[in-house]
């Protein structure tokens, strides 16, 4: 495994999403690799850092509902088990049930767009760290998308070449909740510009026009067009932002 797919895995290693024999390649190389390694370590740094910045969801009124309509029924409960027993596991039952059933439940409508935009800022933090390389650098439009071939299950739909306003910087990978999206990266003087595009199947997006969220400092642009989702990002002012939207097509 050489540096350039080793960093294409990085996100994936962490949240231990790689195959046994894939992963075990990537752990070789980032032993015998300072460049990597090092990467390895920002990446843990930032990861933890944000976990401790981020603001903590409580199970929502909807969420406790369903999970109070998914435990057994009353006849199912009486086979084997003392009344002991039962109050004694069930905390633990539904622990366990709210662990199993909170990953999934990101991307629910009902949960609101608050976390959407939330792993939005977090990925857009990501990019702007000095040590961070982006996966591709831009040689223009044609060599950034082709870049995605082969480590995304989508193709991104994206047609702004960048210009002398929005210059083109390059692309990258990141994660939205369950799932991979594109990172395209722009830039507008000395600020930087992020656009993620990935699945929008389940991800709770304005059904027309465009959402905009100011957050922790930073502005989000949300949209949907077709079956894909798409999010700026930036701490630019809004309308530059929106600006850029427009010459990426986007349902203004």
């Amino acid at each position: 495994m050489d540096c350039q797919a080793a960093r294409a895995y990085l996100l994936d290693a962490h949240a231990g999403r790689l195959a046994p024999d894939l992963a075990a390649a990537w752990h070789a190389h980032v032993n015998t690799c300072p460049a990597c390694a090092h990467e390895d370590a920002v990446e843990q740094a930032l990861t933890e850092s944000l976990e401790r910045r981020l603001p903590q969801y409580p199970a929502s009124l909807a969420l406790k509902r369903r999970l109070a309509t998914q435990w057994p029924a009353e006849s199912s409960r009486r086979q084997g088990w003392g009344p002991r027993w039962r109050w004694w596991l069930m905390p633990a039952a539904v622990a366990l049930l709210v662990l199993l059933t909170v990953p999934a439940y990101f991307s629910r409508r009902d949960a609101g767009s608050d976390r959407v935009v939330d792993e939005v800022v977090s990925d857009h933090l990501r990019i702007l760290q000095p040590e961070r390389r982006l996966g591709v650098e831009s040689g223009g439009i044609h060599q950034v998308k082709p870049w995605f071939a082969g480590r995304l299950d989508f193709a991104p739909v994206v047609t702004f070449e960048g210009d002398a306003d929005f210059p083109l910087k390059g692309g990258t990978v990141e994660y939205l909740g369950d799932r991979r999206a594109a990172v395209f990266v722009y830039g507008r003087r000395l600020h930087t510009i992020s656009l993620l595009v990935f699945p929008a199947d389940g991800v709770p997006l304005p059904a027309r026009g465009t959402k905009l969220i100011n957050t922790r400092g930073f502005t989000v642009l949300l949209w949907r067009a077709g079956d894909l989702g798409y999010a700026l990002v930036s701490d630019v002012d809004r309308g530059e932002l929106r600006t850029l939207a427009g010459r990426l097509s986007a349902p203004l």
